[in-house]
C-alpha cells in the first residue's frame, strides 16, 4: 500500500515508458515473456456472450494486464476446425466441411474484433503447417514406442457405407435412459459412454440401425506415460499454481491408472494419419486440436518454437 500511495503521489510522468514489442512479438533476452493462450473456439457456431465469457474474455484481460506490466508479451488464438461437428454442420447446411471453417472463421473473428479482444494474432487449425505438426508429433511417439493398435468395435451404418464416429450416433443412454444421447456421452446424466453401449442406436444421418463391426486403431499408451507423469505432477504441484480442483482432478486420474487413448477416427475431415494402414483415417480431434495452438504460432511466426520451446525465457 505504501508503495501504492508513493506511486500515485508522483504520478504519471515517473512510471516507466510502455513497452513496445517488435513484430512479430518473440521472446526477449532478460525480460519477462509471457505466452497467453486461451481454449480454442469450436468453429461450427456464432459466438454468443457466454463463449466470449467463458473462453476468450479472461485471457484477453490477463493479456492487457501483462502489457500494462511492461511484460513481453504474446496472447494466441484461433478456431478448431476438424473433428464430426464441422461434417454435422455441413451437412445440416449443404457445405462441405472447409467450406463451413472459411464461413464461420470470419464470423468469429470478426465479432472478437467487435468486442476489442486483443489478440497478437488469430488463426486456425486447418493449415499446412497443423498437419506438418502433428504428424511431427505422431512420428516421434510412434518411435520412441508409445503408440499400440487395437481393434475397437464400432458401430457402422451400411445404408452410408461408413463407420460412424461419435457425433453421427445417437440413441438410448444406457445410465439414464435419455432417449438422445450421442456414441460419445449422456448430455442428460454427464457420463461418458462408448457407442456400442447406446441402447436402440440409430445412425443420424439416414436414420438407419447400425451394425456392430470391427475396426483397427492407434492407441497411445499412456500407461508407459504414468511413472514419469507423476513425477513431474509432484514436482509442478510443488512449484506451479494449480487450483485445488485441478490437483483433484488431476490426481484421480492418476489415481485410478491411466489407460491406452484411442488417437485416430474413421473419417474424412481431419489431419491425415501418415501410417501404412491407417491412410484412410485422421487423427481424432482432441489429440489434434491442443497441437493447433503450435500451428497457430507457427501461422504467426516462422520462429514459433522460441516460444514453445524456450523454458528458460
Amino acid at each position: 500500500i505504501t508503495a501504492a500511495v508513493d506511486a500515485w503521489a508522483r504520478g504519471v510522468a515517473a512510471l516507466p515508458k510502455p513497452w513496445r514489442p517488435q513484430k512479430p512479438v518473440l521472446p526477449v533476452e532478460g525480460m519477462r515473456n509471457v505466452l497467453i493462450t486461451s481454449a480454442l473456439p469450436y468453429v461450427n457456431n456464432v459466438p454468443h456472450l457466454g463463449n466470449i465469457i467463458g473462453c476468450v474474455l479472461s485471457a484477453d484481460t490477463f493479456a492487457r494486464y501483462c502489457r500494462l506490466r511492461n511484460w513481453n508479451t504474446l496472447y494466441v488464438c484461433g478456431t478448431d476446425e476438424y473433428g464430426t461437428a464441422t461434417e454435422t454442420k455441413a451437412m445440416e447446411e449443404g457445405l462441405t466441411p472447409q467450406e463451413i471453417c472459411n464461413k464461420y472463421n470470419a464470423i468469429h473473428a470478426e465479432i472478437y474484433r467487435w468486442f476489442d479482444i486483443s489478440f497478437d494474432y488469430f488463426g486456425r487449425t486447418t493449415t499446412s503447417h497443423q498437419t506438418t505438426i502433428a504428424q511431427d508429433i505422431f512420428q516421434r511417439l510412434l518411435a520412441r514406442g508409445f503408440l499400440l493398435q487395437d481393434t475397437v468395435e464400432q458401430l457402422r451404418c451400411e445404408d452410408c457405407q461408413r463407420f460412424l464416429a461419435d457425433r453421427f450416433v445417437e440413441g438410448i443412454c444406457p445410465f439414464c435412459n435419455y432417449e438422445e444421447a450421442r456414441g460419445d456421452q449422456c448430455d442428460k446424466c454427464g457420463k461418458l459412454i462408448n457407442a456400442v453401449e447406446l441402447k436402440n442406436p440409430q445412425c443420424k444421418l439416414c436414420r438407419g440401425i447400425p451394425v456392430v463391426k470391427t475396426t483397427q486403431h492407434l492407441f497411445l499408451d499412456l500407461p508407459k506415460l504414468e511413472e514419469r507423469l507423476e513425477a513431474w505432477l509432484e514436482q509442478s504441484f510443488a512449484t506451479g499454481d494449480w487450483t485445488a480442483n485441478a490437483r483433484y482432478i488431476t490426481r484421480s486420474w492418476i489415481r485410478d491408472g491411466l489407460k491406452p487413448r484411442c488417437i485416430t477416427r474413421d473419417l474424412k475431415w481431419g489431419t491425415p494419419v501418415p501410417l501404412d494402414g491407417f491412410r484412410d483415417k485422421v487423427f481424432y480431434v482432441w489429440f489434434d486440436a491442443p497441437i493447433g495452438y503450435l500451428s497457430i504460432t507457427a501461422n504467426y511466426t516462422d520462429q514459433w518454437e522460441r516460444w514453445w520451446k524456450n523454458p528458460q525465457q
